[in-house]
């Protein structure tokens, strides 16, 4: 008899332009937003995040019906914002707003929120000072929380913050700091395991013991290898995913099928979306490994396509 695997009722998977090397709303190395979404489809995925504002349509009716007439549907927005830097706020908070808007317009109610690199993600170089400084830090989960009650609020949106590879949330510490600095009433986590991995932290560790917080998840693995040539040589994100740190499953560190579940223990739905750093690559290399991807963690039971239930109401 052969053994199949129970499908994971309270995960529903999605993928993200990030796994079809996108990284900017304009780059002469992307591919075009229809191929993107053309093949998303053809490669069995429901769930879509938006990615970098400006990628896809901003028009949330050109966007709906973009995304409708493939089969699709979108799981949540995408931005950067520096939370660390009051001087920024207004900026912040106005683009924020654009894709707070677009993303409730077409029926998401969650949104990525990235920090800011300290290396620039082309040359590598420093552009700021990758500590926070004590200042920095205490007005930092204010911010979150300022942030997130305004999403929630005025727009139904979750503010789910993403830790990333050279910026000030990196290190599970910087996580676990944001997180016990914060109000999870207004601001949580997107979990993304690779960047986790990459920053040296414990995916399974965050799971258990914040697991009311992880409202929403990117599952990515790193490869070991270019992890320590990270370490030995101080490479710049953008350097070692140009050395293919970022693989497909079940390739790579943390285990896929671990995360998985784990996850499947926890009370409340999320959205699982892939995420594989590819910047830049040839048009033909995304789709085969969406397929791939998708097949693997369909076998080891994350398939669902049924939206989440949402489980926090704005106050």
């Amino acid at each position: 008899m052969t053994a199949t695997k129970t499908v994971v009722g309270n995960l529903c998977l999605g993928s993200a332009p990030d796994s079809w090397g996108v990284w900017f709303p304009e780059d002469e190395h992307q591919v075009h937003y229809t191929q993107f979404l053309d093949e998303l489809a053809k490669a069995g995925y429901t769930w879509l995040e938006i990615g970098p504002y400006g990628y896809l349509p901003t028009d949330p009716k050109v966007l709906a019906e973009e995304v409708a007439k493939r089969g699709l549907k979108v799981s949540g927005g995408t931005t950067f914002g520096a939370l660390h830097r009051p001087e920024l706020w207004d900026e912040m908070l106005a683009q924020t707003r654009k894709v707070a808007e677009l993303t409730a317009a077409v029926g998401a109610h969650h949104l990525v929120f990235i920090p800011p690199m300290y290396r620039d993600e082309k040359t590598g170089e420093y552009t700021e000072s990758p500590e926070l400084t004590a200042e920095q830090w205490a007005g930092f989960g204010k911010a979150a929380d300022e942030l997130g009650k305004i999403l929630l609020n005025e727009y139904d949106v979750r503010l789910c913050l993403h830790p990333h590879a050279d910026s000030h949330i990196q290190t599970q510490p910087e996580i676990e700091r944001y997180l016990n600095e914060s109000d999870s009433r207004y601001a949580n986590l997107c979990l993304d395991t690779g960047h986790v991995a990459y920053g040296g932290g414990d995916n399974i560790d965050l799971i258990r013991r914040y697991a009311e917080r992880v409202e929403y998840v990117h599952i990515k693995q790193m490869d070991g290898d270019v992890l320590d040539q990270v370490a030995e040589e101080g490479l710049s994100f953008g350097e070692a995913v140009k050395r293919g740190v970022c693989v497909e499953p079940p390739a790579g560190v943390p285990n896929p099928a671990g995360i998985i579940d784990e996850l499947s223990t926890l009370e409340h739905d999320r959205f699982v979306i892939v995420e594989q750093d590819l910047y830049p690559c040839a048009a033909d290399v995304p789709f085969p490994i969406a397929v791939r991807t998708r097949e693997y963690l369909n076998g080891v039971g994350l398939a669902g396509t049924s939206r989440p239930r949402s489980r926090i109401t704005a106050e």
